[in-house]
């Protein structure tokens, strides 16, 4: 792979990540710069080495992997925003100032989520014979970078949101979750003759 399509591929892969962290941005009370720094710093590692993981799975997990990837990645998703949004209306976050910080599992289980894709993305390159290392840290250092981004960008929709910004992120995170199902399940339901599909 050369310069270019590797920047295309970190870039992308980091996308869902980026849209995550301005949820997680904006259900926080004015995150710092160190906050910010610090989720994508978490993301940033567990993206990059998701895709190493996927490279060592090989050939022999792919078609495994690729029939699942997309559905952890949808309940996980759908299960983070769920809570979010259970919080947002509940009569006690109503009382209560909204949290400085995400906890670090909080952090961790979204970024997992967000970069199964990676992992899939790994198998594709063992087989093409890519180099992993510099193709994993490129795309957890464009990830580190989108993320802080995102979390800053984050603050300032939870400025304007306000006690809705908690319901916000949540529903942008199962938005994600919603879309990667739905890329995933496009090209088989392609393949349905269209007197199957409901009309």
């Amino acid at each position: 792979m050369n310069f270019a399509s590797t920047a295309a591929l970190s870039l992308a892969m980091s996308t869902d990540a980026f849209a995550a962290a301005i949820g997680k941005g904006a259900a926080l009370h004015k995150p710092s710069l160190r906050e910010a720094l610090k989720t994508g710093l978490i993301f940033g590692v567990i993206e990059g080495l998701t895709p190493v993981a996927g490279w060592a799975l090989g050939r022999v997990a792919a078609p495994y992997v690729a029939a699942w990837d997309h559905w952890i990645a949808f309940v996980l998703l759908c299960a983070i925003g769920l809570m979010m949004i259970k919080s947002s209306v509940s009569a006690e976050s109503e009382a209560l100032e909204k949290p400085a910080s995400h906890t670090f599992w909080m952090l961790a289980l979204t970024g997992f989520a967000t970069s199964i894709d990676a992992m899939v993305v790994g198998i594709g390159l063992a087989l093409l014979g890519a180099d992993i290392l510099i193709t994993a840290a490129a795309i957890g250092f464009s990830t580190f970078i989108m993320v802080t981004a995102g979390v800053m960008m984050g603050r300032l929709l939870g400025a304007i949101a306000g006690k809705r910004a908690e319901l916000i992120g949540g529903l942008v995170l199962i938005s994600i979750g919603c879309l990667i199902l739905y890329e995933h399940t496009r090209p088989a339901l392609a393949g349905i003759p269209q007197s199957v599909l409901p009309s």
